[in-house]
């Protein structure tokens, strides 16, 4: 599969997750994690190419999916995503949640999820 491609597989299962769980149907939404998990697996298998294919999500329309693809490129971009997160962490819900614990979890040393 092509990088873009894997880009593509990324952002749609993000959204698809998100969908899920605002309607309230987990099952659903673990499917498209796992889904998006495996897509930035093996972007990320691809090195800084498979990283650098992912950054054009950082200016996706979908709030969620730049907040995931920022979340995991917080190690090899650190300005550029820190700044997605922060903007994305002013608000309320879900994902500006979710942003705000991919903050905490990066101040805090404990964020794991591109090791490089």
């Amino acid at each position: 599969m092509k990088l873009e491609e894997l880009v593509e597989q990324f952002a749609l299962n993000v959204a698809a997750q998100t969908e899920a769980i605002w309607r309230g149907d987990a099952k659903t939404g673990n499917k498209h994690a796992r889904k998006y998990g495996a897509a930035v697996d093996k972007l990320l298998a691809h090195g800084d190419t498979g990283r650098d294919a992912l950054l054009v999500l950082l200016k996706h329309e979908r709030m969620d999916v730049r907040v995931m693809a920022a979340a995991h490129l917080l190690r090899y971009k650190t300005a550029e995503a820190k700044a997605v997160l922060e903007e994305a962490a002013k608000g309320q819900g879900l994902v500006p949640f979710e942003a705000q614990q991919a903050l905490k979890r990066w101040e805090d040393g404990t964020w794991a999820l591109d090791l490089g």
